[in-house]
């Protein structure tokens, strides 16, 4: 199965691409899709959209994990990345991407077996379960590709394959 982990953002969105064999993750390509940060919101939304078309038809994922947002402190900061999830989302179901979406808290627990932890621990953990010699940068393209280990890992499980199998694209 091929994997596409996306970390949303708005002025950098990080991509990985994995291949999931069995126990097996394979990196396919990961980088990011990065805006101008001059430019006036509508258009970098638009630099997201093209980027992922563009993405989405060169790597022909078959399914999509996508990060769930969540507030913290700086509302002001999460609507604009929320306007950038939601191109993100479009450009998935335009595409006919099955994605599914997950926590930050179930991507740590997928990846190291523990839902609180440190993003160090997370990169490296990434790194080695890919065999990559150095954990990726910049960080977004790191998470984006500990998401879709997150989804292989999920979709690996008995109940998983059972959800997938039946109603494929349903965001979960």
């Amino acid at each position: 199965m091929r994997i596409l982990g996306i970390d949303p953002g708005y002025a950098i969105v990080g991509y990985g691409v994995i291949d999931c064999k069995g126990n097996r993750y394979l990196p396919v390509e990961y980088g990011a899709i990065t805006t101008r940060a001059g430019a006036e919101f509508p258009l970098r939304l638009q630099e997201i959209y093209e980027g992922m078309e563009e993405l989405l038809a060169r790597l022909k994922p078959q399914v999509a994990s996508v990060e769930k947002l969540y507030f913290s402190n700086n509302k002001t900061t999460g609507i604009g990345v929320a306007e950038a999830r939601g191109v993100i989302l479009l450009s998935l179901v335009q595409a006919g991407v099955p994605l599914y979406e997950y926590t930050p808290m179930q991507v740590k627990q997928a990846v190291t077996g523990y839902g609180k932890a440190l993003k160090p621990q997370m990169q490296e953990v990434t790194r080695k379960l890919l065999c990559l010699r150095e954990i990726p940068k910049p960080d977004d393209t790191a998470d984006a590709l500990a998401l879709a280990i997150c989804h292989g890992q999920a979709a690996g499980s008995a109940l998983r394959r059972k959800i997938y199998r039946q109603e494929p694209g349903k965001v979960i």
